[in-house]
């Protein structure tokens, strides 16, 4: 059969039924996964959309969410591999008239990653352009309301030009801290005196560069937080200043630096003071250093 092709007003529910799933996708990728959005037109506030809940996730190894293929496919999910987009991992759920999607993509895979979010957040932030697509998709689904096809081949025109133009607008800095951090943090055991990568950080330089580390827990104060681990290989590799940081922990917290880690980073020079941490990656919200050290001494 067909899917019935059905383009309904926006739902003050779709949001949570994200919540629901992302908790099950959450459980299942485990320590592969890195981040996790709710994508399309349901998430987008006020926007008319095909009852269909679309989470993105961003893995560190497409190979061990390939693994998990089963467990997807116990809580109702067709694995579906690329299907027609390189790199990606497609699922679904129910079928023809199918409920919620997951498009996985490797951690690194910015290009796919920030397209999805860039075309979301202009969405929500463009009231015109947002009615537009409300009407195409509405007139769309009255023409084709048993042809998927015809009815993306329909709207392709207008997802590529918005698209376009979101990507022209959208700073990304932030995602790719948040998903540098992301990768490379995993707890684990080093001895029966260190653990480490609990948390983890990243941060960007005045060039662009992006370094990270993890911290390093020891038994007698001996460790270092990820932002002192980070700034360590930035120095490392030649670098001197900073101008975004983030730190990350246990599933996908944001984590604020300590009094010693705000204190070295404040001591990297003239201009540090304007440094940017991020607090709320879901928000985009961010303080700047010379807000958290106030009087500073020197």
């Amino acid at each position: 059969m067909s899917q019935h092709v059905t383009v309904t007003d926006y739902d003050p529910r779709w949001p949570q039924k994200y919540e629901e799933e992302k908790e099950k996708i959450r459980h299942i990728l485990g320590e592969d996964l890195v981040a996790i959005y709710h994508i399309g037109s349901t998430s987008v506030p006020g926007l008319a959309a095909k009852p269909i809940i679309d989470i993105m996730a961003a893995v560190k190894s497409l190979d061990r969410a390939d693994q998990a293929a089963g467990k997807f496919i116990q809580i109702g999910y067709e694995y579906l591999g690329e299907f027609g987009i390189a790199g990606r991992r497609y699922l679904r759920k129910g079928g023809d008239e199918r409920t919620h999607q997951i498009h996985i993509f490797q951690a690194d895979d910015l290009d796919n990653i920030v397209r999805h979010l860039a075309f979301r957040d202009y969405m929500r932030t463009h009231k015109k352009e947002r009615e537009e697509y409300a009407s195409l998709k509405k007139e769309l689904a009255l023409r084709f309301p048993y042809d998927i096809g015809g009815y993306c081949d329909g709207k392709e025109d207008f997802v590529r030009r918005a698209e376009a133009e979101a990507l022209s607008c959208y700073d990304a800095d932030w995602d790719r801290l948040y998903l540098a951090a992301g990768s490379v943090r995993q707890e684990r055991t080093i001895s029966p005196l260190i653990e480490a990568g609990s948390v983890a950080a990243a941060l960007m330089t005045e060039d662009d560069r992006i370094y990270v580390g993890v911290c390093i827990d020891t038994a007698c104060s001996l460790g270092m937080c990820a932002e002192r681990n980070a700034i360590g290989n930035m120095i490392t590799n030649g670098g001197t200043r900073v101008k975004k940081i983030a730190a990350v922990a246990a599933e996908g917290k944001m984590v604020m630096p300590c009094g010693a880690c705000r204190e070295l980073l404040r001591q990297l020079g003239e201009g540090a003071e304007d440094m940017e941490i991020l607090t709320d990656y879901e928000r985009k919200r961010t303080v700047r250093l010379k807000e958290l050290l106030p009087g500073w001494w020197a």
